[in-house]
């Protein structure tokens, strides 16, 4: 029997590599070693950078925590990928000016692969 959620936050990839990793990759079910391997292929942040990130974006930009994550997990390289998160929906209107300071924070954080 499933067990209750107690509340609901949304997470990066690079947090759930950590919840993972904490558990121990002994210990994970198929599938949540397929996740882990996942997360692992595609993380674009560092682990402990990115809720770090995610607060400069909710803080500093006043995006929304859900927006945020997703921005997070994408690291978008140009404004016209940036504008597709913020077209769709009830999310506050920015000036191309303020996109290109947005991805001149999200550039700050982004891993190399």
């Amino acid at each position: 029997m499933p067990g209750k959620i107690a509340n609901e936050k949304a997470v990066t990839l690079a947090e759930v590599k950590l919840l993972l990793e904490n558990k121990g990759k002994e210990q994970l079910d198929p599938f949540q070693l397929r996740t882990y391997e996942y997360v692992s292929k595609f993380i674009k942040v560092d682990e402990h950078k990115a809720e770090e990130l995610v607060g400069v974006l909710m803080g500093k930009f006043s995006v929304e925590r859900n927006l945020a994550v997703q921005i997070v997990n994408c690291m978008p390289k140009s404004i016209e990928e940036l504008q597709v998160y913020f077209s769709a929906g009830k999310h506050r209107i920015f000036l191309s000016s303020q996109l290109q300071e947005i991805l001149d924070v999200v550039k700050k954080y982004q891993i190399e692969k």
